[in-house]
């Protein structure tokens, strides 16, 4: 028996190891095994070329567990090992500059183990004692059985061994006891090993008689050696893919929208499938269902800057050799090629996407509703890819007809051109919530959108900003006259006094809940009398503070604000302006002949101090002036008063509000019920 020393250059390793790469620590599993598969695939070589001439009987690796013994064993009939190769490979972790390095990463494990080979020794982590016992494929070699504790110390002798192969045996630590149960190395194969590109068994298959589950004679293979990403897409139907999408996710309900079928091999080596999923409501959902392999090695699923953001919400797997297998996703999303792999995945799904459109664009159409949310994602974030999707970015408008850009402004361009020579684009965010407002468009002849997707409000932003002289403008945001502004808007019924008393009176029975501003606009007498709308600029930068927009938070702190506009031109609003003008004559004629005669007195004073500095104005005058302002604020407020009391006590005023409210879906609970009572009052008078 040979005693000695692993060369680590530092006796640090083993401590590394365990400490270090505990977080991550059933990766060893994966190391074990994938080092399994390249001696058997080694051994496949030799054999094609003739350099080993023995049978090939089985090159399926073994995983099996031993309770009592507390052991886990990998058993593969690969090219095993003679006890100078174990001096080489095992007994000389000789890196340069080994001290240094480890400092330097020794809080980044996973970069330790995948610069430097250290695969194997990853099973440090969960075993307190691991033993090598191989058998090398060359005539006349003799098997060896290696030793270690997880101290710099080993063992090596020799064994007789009948098979090629090497079987590597833990011993699992009292820490690991985990790794000897069965449910969890099956969660761990399934995990890392589901598609590598040699059989790997797991005991064998059961079955249920009796009432018990029992062994049958068949292994349990956990593997396929075969996905569907590896073979030409020239040998796969669309029923092939459908399957491989139901392969890797078994819970998913539903098939997916379209796939990719990824075959690169310059200027670097990628393979892969990805599926376009339907987008549930929530985006989140949707991410780490890609898997990244190398060489059919799952290396994660965590794939956020590894692939462009908006493509964590598409599923399947990028598998490339030219991917670092076992390093941080920090390290991969640092790295050169991956960095051209993105790059080139966003290039392949605008390409696809775009065919798709072109060759089947009925198909597109129907499954557009359940893409749009993919595609404003990837145009919201990677500009490449919304110079390609604006081709076939669609919009769809109230009619349920779409359109892409190009056929959309040709659409409208007559009828939604303002004076100004900008194209509005009307659009509701709730066709039915905005009902009134989308039918008063369409009357008017105007075209309306839908956009009610969850991203639509940074959307509708970020086309504002790529698309020249094209505005954006919900149904909502004014009333029909003014939302594509063509020329002067008609005169008012009203004079500037009636409206003036009149927005006291309608403040009078304004809700509380919101922030209202009372304004006048002199539209048709066949326009509502009056409505609600919502400042486009404010509405939507609030939208945006809610999905989370950069720099939006201020908006979404601010109370929502709305505009009563009251139609000046309306017979029910100049009826109103009558009563009230007959009703409060009394009280507010005589408020009104003070306001004049202290305005009288207050210009009079405006023109003497007319072209002096402030210091040149004597202090009588600033005095008189603070007197009249302050007896001017009481009046208005006197004024005010009388009128809010009048308006408080009209349930006209207050019916025309609430059906304001109503037709913006904003009249709800004890409101609305105290509306239809009211409503019922008016109809029996």
């Amino acid at each position: 028996m040979q005693k000695g020393n692993i060369n680590v250059t530092t006796e640090n390793i083993f401590p590394i190891i365990k400490k270090f790469l505990y977080s991550d620590h059933e990766i060893f599993l994966r190391e074990l095994i994938s080092n399994a598969v390249d001696a058997t695939q080694k051994l496949k070589t030799l054999a094609r070329i003739e350099k080993y001439k023995a049978e090939l009987d089985n090159s399926t690796i073994n995983v099996s567990i031993d309770e009592k013994a507390k052991t886990l064993t990998i058993s593969d009939k690969g090219i095993g090992m003679t006890a100078d190769e174990i001096e080489k490979y095992i007994n000389q972790i000789a890196f340069s500059g080994a001290e240094e390095f480890l400092d330097k990463y020794k809080d980044k494990a996973d970069a330790i183990i995948g610069h430097f080979g250290l695969g194997f020794y990853s099973s440090f982590m969960v075993a307190e004692k691991v033993e090598i016992r191989t058998k090398s494929y060359q005539d006349g070699a003799q098997a060896v059985k290696w030793e270690c504790d997880g101290s710099p110390e080993f063992s090596i002798e020799d064994i007789e061994k009948e098979d090629v192969g090497t079987d590597i045996i833990l011993y699992i630590d009292e820490e690991s006891k985990e790794f000897l149960e069965k449910a969890k190395i099956t969660e761990l194969l399934n995990k890392y090993c589901k598609f590598l590109p040699v059989e790997i068994a797991f005991g064998k298959k059961t079955d249920w008689k009796d009432g018990k589950e029992v062994e049958t004679g068949e292994l349990n293979i956990i593997n396929n050696t075969t996905p569907a990403w590896v073979k030409k897409p020239a040998d796969l139907k669309d029923e092939d893919y459908k399957s491989f999408y139901k392969e890797l996710y078994p819970m998913t309900m539903d098939d997916p929208l379209f796939h990719i079928h990824l075959n690169v091999d310059y200027p670097f080596n990628l393979t892969g499938i990805l599926y376009f999923p339907k987008i549930k409501a929530n985006v989140e959902v949707q991410r780490n269902k890609i898997q990244l392999y190398s060489n059919q090695v799952f290396v994660t699923d965590s794939v956020e800057g590894i692939v462009p953001e908006f493509m964590t919400l598409l599923h399947g797997v990028i598998d490339s050799p030219d991917i670092p297998l076992n390093v941080s996703r920090s390290y991969l999303q640092s790295d050169g090629n991956v960095k051209k792999i993105s790059s080139h995945i966003t290039k392949k799904v605008a390409d696809r996407l775009n065919e798709i459109f072109k060759k089947e664009r009925e198909d597109f159409e129907k499954k557009w509703k359940d893409l749009s949310m993919f595609v404003a994602y990837g145009m919201l974030s990677e500009p490449k890819f919304y110079d390609k999707a604006i081709k076939f970015n669609l919009f769809t408008n109230t009619e349920g007809k779409n359109f892409t850009w190009d056929e959309y402004k040709e659409v409208i361009k007559e009828t939604q051109t303002d004076k100004d020579k900008n194209l509005i684009c009307l659009y509701t965010s709730d066709v039915e919530g905005q009902y009134t407002f989308v039918e008063a468009a369409k009357a008017k002849g105007y075209d309306v959108l839908v956009m009610d997707g969850q991203l639509d409000s940074h959307f509708i932003n970020h086309l504002e900003t790529k698309l020249e002289n094209t505005k954006f403008t919900r149904v909502d945001a004014d009333v029909i006259d003014k939302l594509i502004s063509k020329e002067d808007g008609a005169e008012s019924k009203l004079s500037g006094e009636q409206e003036k008393d009149l927005t006291s009176v309608f403040k009078s029975q304004l809700p509380a809940e919101a922030n209202y501003i009372v304004m006048f606009e002199p539209l048709s007498e066949d326009s509502n009398p009056v409505m609600v709308t919502q400042n486009e600029f404010m509405r939507r930068m609030k939208d945006m503070s809610a999905l989370g927009g950069g720099g939006m938070g201020f908006y979404g702190d601010l109370p929502d604000s709305y505009n009563l506009v009251v139609n000046s031109n309306h017979p029910l609003v100049e009826q109103i302006a009558s009563d009230t003008d007959k009703s409060v004559k009394k009280e507010v004629s005589p408020i009104k002949k003070e306001i004049s005669a202290v305005e009288g007195d207050k210009n009079a004073l405006e023109k003497l101090k007319k072209d002096k500095k402030d210091e040149e104005i004597p202090q009588e005058e600033k005095d008189q002036m603070d007197d009249l302002n302050k007896k001017l604020d009481e009046l208005n407020k006197k004024k005010e008063t009388v009128l809010e009391n009048y308006g408080g006590e009209n349930k006209l005023i207050k019916q025309l509000i609430d059906l304001a409210l109503l037709s913006n879906n904003m009249l709800k609970g004890a409101a609305l019920d105290k509306f239809v009572k009211r409503s019922i009052e008016l109809i029996e008078k």
